[in-house]
């Protein structure tokens, strides 16, 4: 009899990330600042897109809590992820994308374009983003699959999911159900800005319904108004089971039971690319969960793979690379 994978369920922000590579001149006829993250709206998206036409672009899917899901997928864990995707040629590139993954896919369609993220790589390989949230805004309360959710063992999400009443209403709904049933709530704040509007309301998130919390430095330092990364796990672990504060070079520290404990970074000094790296982190954590380690070796096993996507550019391993790491923690777990 085959043993029972354990079921991750994610409810995300599905964005296709579009990725070009343009001249410094580029940027200054488009008048962006190289290497920041705009959000952009839908004029700005079309004049964008209009520019970079002709150019030879690559696509991936892209998302904060997409991202930990691909991720868990790769390593072999049942993994789906539900969000909402226009009914273009974007959602159809997403959709093949995740199958051809291994991702459960419960994305809906609506009428608003796909989410995406315009990523200009100039020369000196810096990356410059372009984020147009679409169709994200729209998912809702009535979108959300009750069942997938009762039969999971975790359920993930995002502070991005507090950008409008329509997530957020997905959201608490899929709380509601994961506490009547039993199923473990992992969150990933993911975004100081977002924290910065709902420092109260992510406070009674983190105690009243996660179990297991990711967060980095500065959101935790908003949080808990410290910045000391040490004092905001320890503050943070008095508010659910396991806090996690993810300090960047310096390592992370968790919080388990009320014991908190520090885990060393494990990467390169100088990274290639930090994008996506606290997304693969949380991918790293859950799969220890999954697999039934202990905390502190859950936690070694998200600093590995943090320390392995900011090797290369971008916050996906290829399949060759997951089917690598994924090895590795075998080996290094003496997992089956």
């Amino acid at each position: 009899m085959e043993e029972k994978r354990p079921k991750v369920h994610g409810i995300g922000n599905p964005l296709i990330d579009i990725i070009v590579q343009v001249t410094e001149h580029d940027l200054d006829v488009l008048g962006i600042h190289k290497g920041a993250m705009h959000l952009i709206d839908e004029h700005r998206r079309k004049q964008l897109l209009g520019h970079i036409k002709g150019k030879p672009a690559s696509f991936s899917c892209g998302g904060s809590c997409p991202n930990t899901i691909i991720t868990l997928a790769g390593l072999g864990v049942d993994a789906t992820l539900a969000g909402k995707v226009g009914e273009d040629e974007y959602g159809h590139i997403y959709r093949k994308r995740l199958s051809e993954l291994g991702v459960h896919d419960e994305l809906v369609t609506c009428s608003e374009p796909t989410g995406s993220s315009i990523i200009l790589i100039t020369p000196d390989s810096e990356r410059t983003m372009n984020t147009y949230l679409g169709a994200n805004r729209m998912y809702g309360s009535e979108d959300v699959i009750e069942q997938s959710i009762r039969n999971a063992d975790y359920f993930h999400f995002t502070g991005y999911m507090w950008d409008t009443p329509a997530q957020k209403s997905s959201v608490k709904l899929a709380l509601e159900i994961a506490k009547s049933t039993g199923v473990q709530v992992t969150f990933d704040i993911a975004d100081p800005f977002a924290v910065g509007r709902n420092r109260d309301e992510f406070l009674r998130l983190v105690s009243d319904h996660a179990d297991v919390v990711f967060a980095n430095s500065e959101e935790a330092r908003i949080l808990f108004e410290n910045y000391d990364a040490y004092e905001c796990c320890k503050s943070m672990g008095k508010l659910c089971e396991t806090a996690i504060v993810k300090n960047g070079k310096l390592g992370s520290f968790i919080s388990h039971q009320g014991t908190v404990m520090k885990i060393p970074v494990q990467g390169p000094v100088t990274p290639t690319d930090t994008t996506g790296a606290g997304d693969i982190y949380a991918a790293g954590f859950i799969y220890g969960l999954c697999k039934g380690l202990a905390v502190a070796e859950a936690g070694y096993a998200a600093s590995y793979l943090a320390g392995m996507i900011i090797r290369q550019r971008g916050a996906q391993f290829s399949k060759e690379k997951a089917m690598e790491v994924r090895s590795h923690l075998e080996r290094t777990f003496i997992l089956a």
